[in-house]
């Protein structure tokens, strides 16, 4: 238990161990930071304003993000724990401090999460017609209807596996539920059990609807509606005797494990990229478990031969209340109860594209830029839709990230092949968690003679970028679209994102070109007017704010703006320090992760942070520089990462049109700044607090705003 005794050491945390920010380490740690963040995405789910339902979608989100998180990040700490190479990140903590630092500021977030359910969300659920029942609260009638489900549908998919000696240890699959089982026989002889509850059924079994819903129905009388559920583990364990003939069930105890998932592709297995992410998704299923989930107070004989065998030490059991799993409450949300959801929107289709003479024309005018979900995303999808159908157009050329389940785009592109246009798109592989996706499509691609590029296998590709190349009279011109989201139309209305469309020369040459480093052979590294990760990114932004610190030397009007997902990595983090200690104004964004500590005298006192968790997932990237009045402002896919900036193909673009400028600097990244509803400051301990009173009484909803005011634009101030 080297672990669990190394943790004992670091019982304080930082803020009980000095004084003052100043005694801190400059750097947040990155694991507690993202904890903080997954902490807000809990608030959203704790805060009694909300719809009822978009309260039980954020308690289904949080439990997802732990999931990941733990599959990625902790397992990775496991390993270094385990292998003795040690990767120490800025701050300084080793991985055995920072895996007791994960679990005391996860049990917080946990206790509150189920607090939430069982004692807020749970009753008004009941309330306003859903209810989720225990199988023994039931009536005969339900319960009737619950064990003939059981016998006809559930139990012939069950395997109950012995674990004896003659019986290894079961595999027990990655997020998998299950029931550990102690049994007895009539000698008195104990046994061991597992068995896993099937994926294959929902996790909620949705009731029939009873005789007043069926009057409702009929329109005989008005009676509210009344959805009910009941787990399926519930109903499961209430018919456990008919799966163990002969034999006495001392305890059912629930159960559920998490496995490593994190795997890297080595260099001498990759020649070919596909088959071997293909054996990775496969290998998932055995990585080594990182995190025991079980019934509280679970009898200990059980909790023992499941640590045992699983090889944990204790620290990575958590022993809480019902539910495990709360992921599977998503389900709930598909319910239609639009009383108990946000109100719809409907996207704002933007007057440029209604120029009738097509979008080649639009576009070819002038500059064209798209804020999802508050402008639709349907301009995209019918850009390479017209593409395909124009008889001038000769290739077009995409990157394809995560591009969801039937995609429009895909479509278009394997029609525009087969209209005889050259097709390139490069579908990312090694996308986390959609490798399998990306392998269907990739394949789907192939087979309709799409040239398709999985990518490198040292990098990732995360450049959101679609090139068309067409023929007009004034010879070959390329339209490009940028963007910082994926091209997938499922998540463009969720998830908030830039996509900017330009006919630009310059712009199309380097899409070009890039897409001839990501196609082909070319060792190109330097562009007119992308910045482009690994190459010049990292170089470019610290050079842009050490231009701005010289600006301000000799103006006094340095400022800085950067809204992004994250920023964690040190030499961005200390170029930004260096722009506070010269007095620059640094206005930070930053929706997740945030290893710069703001407002620490001496170190980062001109640095603000806060950030936005609400509706929509802010996904957008923004960096802008005052440059004493000839403002620069790039958009693109990377935030301030070591990942992003070392490892993926990452591009930032400029905007160069005053209007589009003006209206990002003027409208959106100022609302945003000044959101005071759904917004977090982050303070100089490394926590956030929420802005829940308005200075001068003026409630400013951000994204609310957005939906309220899609296209507006101020003039220059």
């Amino acid at each position: 238990m080297e672990t669990a005794e190394l943790a004992k050491k670091t019982e304080k945390t930082e803020k009980e161990k000095a004084e003052t920010p100043e005694e801190l380490s400059p750097y947040i740690n990155r694991e507690l930071s993202w904890i903080r963040f997954n902490s807000r995405v809990l608030d959203e789910a704790t805060d009694r304003t909300k719809p009822l339902l978009e309260r039980v979608k954020f308690l289904a989100i949080f439990s997802n993000n732990l999931d990941e998180f733990f599959m990625i990040r902790v397992s990775g700490l496991a390993k270094q724990l385990r292998s003795g190479v040690v990767d120490l990140p800025p701050d300084g903590l080793t991985p055995a401090m920072q895996l007791a630092a994960i679990r005391r500021g996860l049990m917080p977030d946990l206790k509150r999460q189920l607090d939430c359910w069982h004692n807020d969300v749970l009753p008004e659920l009941m309330k306003n017609g859903i209810e989720v029942l225990d199988y023994k609260e039931l009536k005969d009638k339900q319960k009737k209807y619950l064990d003939n489900y059981f016998k006809n549908d559930v139990f012939p998919t069950l395997t109950p596996l012995a674990f004896d000696p003659g019986h290894p240890f079961p595999h027990i699959s990655n997020l998998s539920l299950n029931f550990a089982l102690a049994l007895r026989d009539e000698g008195k002889r104990e046994f061991f059990a597992r068995l896993k509850i099937p994926e294959s059924f929902p996790r909620l079994i949705h009731l029939p609807p009873e005789t007043e819903d069926k009057m409702e129905k009929m329109g005989l009388r008005h009676v509210p509606r009344v959805d009910r559920f009941v787990w399926l583990e519930d109903v499961i364990e209430s018919n456990l005797s008919m799966l163990f003939s002969g034999m006495k069930i001392i305890d059912a105890v629930l159960f559920r494990v998490t496995r490593d998932a994190d795997y890297e592709i080595e260099l001498d297995e990759a020649e070919d990229l596909l088959h071997s992410i293909s054996e990775i998704v496969d290998r998932r299923r055995f990585g080594s478990v990182v995190r025991l989930q079980i019934e509280k107070d679970s009898p200990k004989r059980i909790r023992e031969i499941l640590v045992r065998n699983l090889e944990l030490d204790l620290f990575q059991v958590y022993s809480l209340k019902d539910p495990t799993g709360m992921s599977s409450l998503m389900q709930l949300c598909k319910l239609d109860r639009p009383d108990l959801k946000d109100p719809p929107f409907s996207p704002v289709n933007p007057l440029e594209f209604k120029d009738t003479r097509g979008m080649f024309h639009a576009i070819a005018t002038q500059d064209i830029f798209l804020y999802h979900p508050y402008d639709s995303f349907i301009p995209v999808i019918d850009f390479i839709r017209e593409a395909s159908k124009d008889p001038d157009v000769l290739a077009i050329k995409q990157t394809l990230y995560r591009a969801g389940a039937n995609s429009p785009i895909v479509a278009a592109l394997k029609e525009a092949c087969q209209r005889g246009k050259q097709v390139a798109a490069l579908v990312e592989l090694k996308a986390r968690f959609d490798e399998e996706n990306n392998i269907g499509w990739a394949k789907s691609l192939e087979s309709a003679g799409v040239h398709v590029v999985y990518g490198f296998v040292g990098l990732k590709t995360h450049a959101k970028l679609c090139l068309v190349v067409r023929r007009e009279k004034s010879g070959i011109k390329r339209y490009v679209h940028m963007g910082t989201g994926n091209y997938n139309s499922i998540t463009a209305g969720i998830y908030s994102d830039f996509g900017l469309f330009t006919a630009s020369q310059d712009i199309g040459a380097d899409v070009s070109d890039l897409f001839n480093v990501l196609t082909g052979y070319s060792k190109q590294k330097e562009y007119k007017k992308l910045l482009v990760a690994p190459h010049t990114l990292r170089r470019e932004i610290i050079a842009r704010i050490e231009r701005e610190i010289e600006s301000h030397a000799q103006n006094g009007n340095g400022r800085i703006m950067f809204k992004l997902n994250s920023i964690s990595d040190k030499e961005s983090i200390d170029a930004l320090y260096r722009a506070s200690q010269a007095g620059v104004s640094v206005g930070l964004q930053v929706r997740g992760i945030c290893c710069l500590r703001p407002g620490v005298n001496g170190l980062s006192e001109n640095i603000t942070v806060t950030s936005i968790v609400g509706r929509f997932l802010e996904h957008t990237r923004a960096f802008y520089f005052h440059n004493n009045g000839q403002d620069e402002l790039y958009l693109g896919s990377a935030d301030l990462m070591p990942r992003n900036l070392d490892r993926r193909v990452e591009t930032l673009f400029p905007v160069e049109d005053a209007a589009i400028r003006q209206r990002i600097l003027n409208v959106i990244l100022p609302v945003h700044l000044r959101d005071n509803v759904q917004c977090s400051v982050l303070n100089p301990w490394g926590e956030y607090e929420r802005l829940n009173q308005p200075e001068d009484g003026v409630r400013v909803d951000s994204q609310q705003w957005m939906v309220d005011n899609p296209r507006m634009v101020f003039a220059d101030e």
